[in-house]
């Protein structure tokens, strides 16, 4: 299982844009010497929030709903981009 899961990871790698690399050789920096935390125990232990949605929330759901079905989105690079001010 280990050796398909490594092939797999090295297959994903040769799919990413250059401009996502960084990010995945952070992240998998992180998880070689960081590991899970204490803080990301508590997160995964948390709760699910069953809270029920008010209507302000419905609205909002349904509006982003609205949003990806008529392709107003942007990337996940692009939305950095935006964020970060980089050209």
């Amino acid at each position: 299982m280990a050796m398909e899961e490594r092939e797999r990871l090295h297959a994903l790698l040769d799919t990413l844009p250059d401009g996502e690399l960084h990010v995945a050789l952070r992240f998998l920096e992180f998880l070689e010497t960081e590991g899970p935390t204490p803080h990301l125990w508590s997160i995964e232990d948390a709760p699910l929030d069953d809270e029920p949605l008010t209507a302000e929330e419905e609205q909002a759901l349904a509006e982003a709903e609205r949003d990806v079905a008529e392709g107003r989105v942007v990337s996940h690079a692009e939305a950095r981009r935006r964020l970060l001010g980089e050209a």
